[in-house]
C-alpha cells in the first residue's frame, strides 16, 4: 500500500513538472513581431506593384526600310509592327545579345553591302535570318544569311561535308547579295526582294498575281513571311535605338571580331590542328574565324584557291 501511495505520488509530480515545462516552452506569438511582419508584407506588396512595369512599346509615327516607306497609317500595318516590336523589346536577353554581336559583325557586313549595292538595312534581314550565330534551321539553312545547300551552290558557293561557304560571311554575304539584287530587278521592291529572301521569289510572284497587287504591305501571306519583314523593321528600330527601348549597357560589353590576316591556299591540308600549330594556333582559335572548313582536313583536290584567316596575337 505504501509503495502504491509512493508511485501515485511520483506520477503526480512527473505530470505536474511536464506541464511546468511544457508552459516554459510554449512559444507564443509576440504582438508587435507579427505586425511588423504583416506591415513588412504589405510594403513588399506595394513595392512590387509600383516598381514592376510593363509598358506599351511607342510605334515609331514613321520608318523606311531600304528607303521605301512603312504605311504605318494603315492599322494592319501598325499592329503588324507594334507586335514585332514587343515580342523583340520584352525578349530582351536575345535583344541584348544580337546589339552585342552586331558589334562584332556589322563592320565586316556593311562595307560588303555597300560594295555590291545593296541597302545598309539588309544587314538586319541577316541578323532575322541566323541572330548571327553558326546554328543551321530546321529546313537546313546555314551560315549567316542561312542559304539552303542548293540556293547556295546556284549563287556560287561550294558546299559540301569538307567545305562549306555558307559559313564564310564575306562569300555568303556576296552570294545574298546577288540574289537580293537578281530580287529588286523582279520585282522593282527593296522590301519586296526582302519577302522573297524568306519565301522564295517564285512563291511571292505567284502571291502577287493571285491577289493582283504589287505592293508587300497589299499582301496576304503566310504567318512566317507575313511577319518576316515586321521583325527586320522591328530590329533595326530597336538595334539603331536601343536606348530608347531600355537597353542600356558600356562599349566593353560588346563583342569585337578579333583582329586577322589572310592566307591563300592552294593546296590541301592533310591535318588542320598541326597546320594551326605552325602559327601558334589551336585548332579552336583557327576554326572561330574560318567556320567554313567543316573537317579537321582540307580535301582541295582541284588546287582551288582558299582564303584562310590567321588570327593576330
Amino acid at each position: 500500500m505504501k509503495v502504491n501511495f509512493i508511485r501515485i505520488s511520483l506520477l503526480a509530480i512527473v505530470v505536474i513538472v511536464g506541464f511546468f515545462l511544457l508552459n516554459l516552452t510554449e512559444v507564443k506569438p509576440n504582438k508587435r513581431i507579427v505586425e511588423n511582419v504583416k506591415k513588412d508584407s504589405i510594403i513588399i506588396s506595394k513595392s512590387v506593384s509600383e516598381t514592376y512595369e510593363v509598358k506599351a512599346v511607342k510605334v515609331p509615327e514613321s520608318l523606311e526600310f531600304a528607303g521605301e516607306k512603312v504605311p504605318l497609317e494603315e492599322a494592319d500595318i501598325f499592329e503588324r509592327l507594334d507586335r514585332e516590336l514587343l515580342v523583340n523589346t520584352y525578349w530582351q536577353s536575345n535583344a541584348l545579345l544580337l546589339i552585342k554581336r552586331a558589334n562584332k559583325f556589322f563592320p565586316l557586313i556593311e562595307p560588303l553591302l555597300k560594295k555590291y549595292n545593296i541597302p545598309d538595312d539588309f544587314k538586319y534581314l541577316c541578323v532575322a535570318e541566323s541572330a548571327l550565330i553558326q546554328v543551321p534551321s530546321y529546313k537546313g539553312a546555314a551560315g549567316y544569311w542561312h542559304f539552303l545547300p542548293g540556293t547556295g551552290r546556284d549563287y556560287g558557293l561550294e558546299v559540301n561535308n569538307n567545305v562549306d561557304e555558307r559559313y564564310n560571311l564575306e562569300l555568303s554575304t556576296k552570294a545574298a547579295a546577288k540574289y537580293l539584287n537578281n530580287s529588286r530587278k523582279k520585282f522593282g521592291s527593296w522590301t519586296l526582294a526582302a519577302a522573297g529572301y524568306n519565301a522564295g521569289n517564285a512563291r511571292i510572284s505567284k502571291r502577287l498575281n493571285e491577289q493582283k497587287v504589287t505592293n508587300y504591305y497589299d499582301l496576304l501571306l503566310n504567318v512566317e513571311t507575313g511577319r518576316y519583314v515586321f521583325r527586320i523593321l522591328a530590329l533595326k528600330e530597336i538595334m539603331s535605338n536601343p536606348k530608347k527601348y531600355g537597353f542600356h549597357y558600356e562599349k566593353t560589353d560588346l563583342y569585337t571580331y578579333p583582329k586577322v590576316k589572310e592566307i591563300i591556299i592552294d593546296k590541301p591540308i592533310e591535318n588542320i590542328p598541326d597546320f594551326a600549330k605552325q602559327y601558334n594556333l589551336t585548332y579552336k582559335e583557327l576554326k572561330l574565324v574560318n567556320p567554313w572548313l567543316r573537317e579537321t582536313k582540307l580535301n582541295n583536290k582541284s588546287r582551288k584557291k582558299y582564303k584562310i584567316k590567321i588570327p593576330v596575337k
